[in-house]
């Protein structure tokens, strides 16, 4: 609980408080592969993505529990916290130290990636760290939008393609489908 909670990670949003009669639909044969965790020892990433409300957020947080569990280092964090971070950690000269911790914590996971445009540090910071977890450690990511939309959200073109060709050529892609789950969870809402 404690190594959950210091990796950032919700201790309601677990594998087994997921509401499986949700109106979800994903690839099912693919959430298991995720589950085993085969990704994470091959270093390679995953990406969790859909409309809001779906339970992507749900979904990556339960894959963190699983793998601290594991005893895998994990470190969860929003997407617009962490970029805040990163520019803070400018300004004090912790930024290596900052990137190196980020670059070597085995599962990495970044919640609601372009849900807001990346300005040109963004994109810099974010392009840094795929090519420093590239082949050694694991991101997953979870978003509102397919990888090719991050383009246009993202402020350097050439950067942006670069840091999602890397990410996505060795991502798995679980896309989640249906109504908000949030919606469903609503007081006073009767659910069949």
């Amino acid at each position: 609980m404690l190594r959950a909670r210091s990796a950032g990670l919700d201790a309601g949003l677990r594998l087994d408080t997921w509401d499986s009669t949700a109106a979800v639909r994903f690839d099912q044969q693919l959430w298991n592969e995720l589950c085993s965790l085969r990704f994470v020892e091959a270093a390679q990433g995953a990406l969790l993505l859909g409309p809001v409300g779906v339970g992507k957020t749900h979904l990556a947080t339960a894959l963190g529990h699983i793998a601290v569990r594991r005893r895998h280092g994990v470190h969860m964090t929003r997407a617009d916290k962490l970029f805040k971070r990163l520019k803070a950690a400018r300004l004090d000269n912790t930024l290596d130290a900052e990137m190196r911790r980020l670059a070597h914590v085995q599962v990495l996971i970044i919640d609601d990636l372009c849900l807001q445009a990346l300005d040109a540090t963004e994109t810099a910071d974010f392009y840094e760290l795929v090519v420093e977890k590239q082949h050694k450690t694991t991101i997953v990511i979870t978003s509102n939008r397919e990888p090719n939309e991050w383009l246009s959200m993202m402020a350097d073109p050439l950067l942006a393609q670069s840091a999602v060709d890397r990410l996505t050529s060795t991502a798995h892609e679980l896309i989640i489908e249906g109504e908000s789950y949030r919606q469903r969870q609503r007081p006073g809402r009767h659910n069949p």
